[in-house]
C-alpha cells in the first residue's frame, strides 16, 4: 500500500494551556483513529532552516514546517481524506500531502 507524508505547516500557537491541552487531546484521538494506517504517527520539528544555492536562511517564511505524520492509504484521495480530519487545521495551519516514492 502506498505511503504518504502529511507535513504540518504554519498555524498559530494555542492561546492558553487549556486550549493547547484540548488541541493535543484532539490530535491524539485523530492519530488513534488512524490505527495501523499510522506508519509514523507524528514527529514535531523545530529550528527550521532553508538551504539554497546561495546559502542558509533562518527565515523559513510565513508557514514553516512544524512536524509530519506518515500514513499508508489506498490512494492520494484517501490520504487527503485522512489529512482533512487532522485538528491542525483548527489552528489555521495547513497540511502538505505527498506520496512517498519507494526507492530500489
Amino acid at each position: 500500500m502506498p505511503e504518504y507524508i502529511i507535513a504540518y505547516r504554519g498555524g498559530r500557537k494555542p492561546a492558553t494551556q487549556e486550549e493547547g491541552a484540548r488541541h493535543m487531546a484532539k490530535w491524539k484521538a485523530w492519530v488513534a483513529d488512524l490505527g495501523a494506517a499510522a506508519i509514523n504517527p507524528g514527529t514535531p520539528l523545530k529550528n527550521t532552516r532553508i538551504v539554497s544555492a546561495t546559502g542558509v536562511s533562518e527565515d523559513s517564511g510565513p508557514d514553516p514546517m512544524s512536524g509530519f505524520t506518515i500514513v499508508s492509504a489506498d490512494s492520494m484521495d484517501a490520504a487527503l481524506e485522512i489529512a482533512r480530519a487532522c485538528p491542525t487545521l483548527e489552528l489555521d495551519g495547513t497540511l502538505e500531502v505527498a506520496e512517498m516514492m519507494q526507492m530500489p
